[in-house]
């Protein structure tokens, strides 16, 4: 029995023993497995954040500037040119390029010899013309005074036919007699027509001797204003441009020696589209009188001046669009005609708007808001103008909310993002720009700064030198820290 028992025992504990090292493997091989699981299962990645700038859409009222491009040119601008052909004898001293001259000035004089002997001729003609206008007078009061004796020669000759036939009614008379009278009084009536156009012809010979006078005092006028402007005068202050031409050229008729410009009267041509000039216009059809600043930049030093709007183009040119507005400049002080200019123009106010960066707005008129999960939402805007880098907005449906400033392919609606120039960005921009550590924690960075080998010498030495000061650099306290975990 006692053998028994002791069989019993050794076999229990045999059993125990093996049912030990069963289990002890199972967990071994279960915990194996699990640990090849979970090295065989993909790394979970946290959610990316972006960090992005944002600007508060506030409602205002904004003044809409309209930026466009011009040329200046003289509103006052006179081609000189020759009027007859001649060779010039004077020249003003400042018969140069810009050379400037005071209305009245002698400019140029040309060779007045011909111009001279024309207007001799031209007289010569004129008292030709009004002698024979004389003679033609004299002749037709002769012819005049010639008619009236051949109408009382008719006269006579009725008289003497009417006697005749009364002494044939009773009876003393002859036919004869009656038919030589009859016949001295159609000649009579004959001769009298014959004056009459002899009368009428030189009263036509009158008028085309008053003619031929008309003409000639016309063709003296014209020699003598052609005299007068062998000498060019200034006809108001300004400079001389295109100046070709020197003592003893000669010029033919009409040629263009210089033009006389008024540099101090300008005006800035410069084109808008329909659609800026449809909002320019008033009920009238008509330009209102709008200030305008223009602008030129000259190795960047701006010349700057004001102007008003004067007019516009009566139609569009042939290959162009929008409509060419004319802006009077009221100072022009180093400006020059042909100069290209910048030219601003107000426009009417607008309410309820905001003015936010262009790079704010998609091509599909959009933004993106951020939500109160800081995630990134996207609305529809109405854009009202385009003026620079800025983008003018309606405020309806984005009021107080932070928009995008600066979008760019990675965002997009759902994106969950870091608010850089936010309330607590601004909080933390207010904090100081040093610390002051106490000694652990000075200890502490010292310690890792000491214990980084991928640290040059030079830099350990430096940060090293920052942390022993007083006053540390935040910025520098921060990164420490973040490479050490804390």
């Amino acid at each position: 029995m006692r053998f028994l028992r002791r069989s019993l025992i050794g076999l229990f504990l045999v059993c125990t023993t093996l049912a030990l090292l069963a289990g002890a493997g199972l967990k071994i091989t279960s915990a194996t497995k699990a640990r090849m699981a979970a090295e065989s299962m993909p790394a979970q990645a946290r959610e990316r954040q972006f960090a992005v700038n944002v600007v508060e859409i506030v409602p205002e009222t904004v003044t809409p500037v309209l930026t466009s491009y011009g040329q200046l040119q003289a509103r006052q601008s006179l081609e000189l040119r020759a009027p007859d052909a001649g060779r010039i004898i004077a020249l003003n001293p400042n018969f140069e390029e810009g050379g400037a001259v005071r209305a009245g000035d002698v400019i140029l004089q040309i060779d007045t010899a011909d111009a001279e002997a024309a207007v001799r001729v031209a007289e010569a003609d004129l008292l030709e013309a009004q002698a024979d206008l004389r003679d033609a007078e004299r002749a037709s009061d002769i012819a005049s005074d010639d008619l009236a004796q051949a109408r009382a020669q008719l006269a006579l000759r009725q008289t003497a036919l009417q006697r005749q036939e009364s002494l044939v009614e009773r009876g003393f008379g002859s036919v004869s007699a009656v038919e030589d009278a009859q016949l001295a009084e159609a000649a009579a009536a004959q001769s009298v027509l014959s004056k009459r156009q002899s009368l009428a012809d030189q009263e036509s010979a009158v008028e085309n001797a008053r003619t031929a006078v008309l003409r000639a005092e016309i063709n003296l006028d014209e020699t003598r204003r052609t005299l007068e402007d062998m000498t060019v005068t200034a006809a108001f202050d300004g400079v001389l441009s295109e100046v070709s031409g020197a003592l003893g050229t000669l010029l033919s008729t009409n040629e263009q020696f210089a033009t006389l410009i008024a540099p101090g009267d300008l005006e800035a041509a410069f084109r808008i589209s329909t659609e800026q000039y449809a909002r320019l216009v008033t009920e009238n059809d008509r330009l209102p009188e709008m200030e305008v600043s223009v602008s030129l930049n000259v190795a960047g030093l701006d010349l700057v001046t004001r102007g008003v709007v004067v007019r516009e183009s009566a139609a569009v040119a042939e290959g162009q669009s929008g409509r060419t507005l004319y802006a009077k400049l009221d100072k022009a002080s180093g400006f020059r005609p042909g100069d290209f200019v910048t030219v601003q123009l107000e426009e009417p106010e607008l309410q309820q708007v905001a003015l936010v960066p262009a790079t704010a707005v998609a091509g599909n008129n959009t933004v993106l808001a951020v939500t109160d999960q800081s995630r990134l939402e996207e609305i529809a805007v109405r854009v009202l103008r385009r003026q620079g880098d800025d983008v003018i907005i309606a405020a309806q449906g984005v009021s107080g909310r932070q928009v995008v400033s600066e979008r760019t392919p990675l965002l997009g609606a759902g994106i969950r993002v870091k608010v850089n120039n936010g309330p607590d960005s601004a909080a933390s921009s207010g904090a100081p720009d040093v610390v002051t550590l106490t000694d652990e924690r000075r200890e502490q960075l010292l310690a890792f700064v000491r214990g980084n080998s991928q640290m040059g010498e030079d830099s350990r030495n430096r940060i090293i030198e920052q942390l022993s000061a007083e006053q540390v650099p935040a910025d520098l306290v921060a990164r420490l820290e973040q490479r050490m975990g804390s």
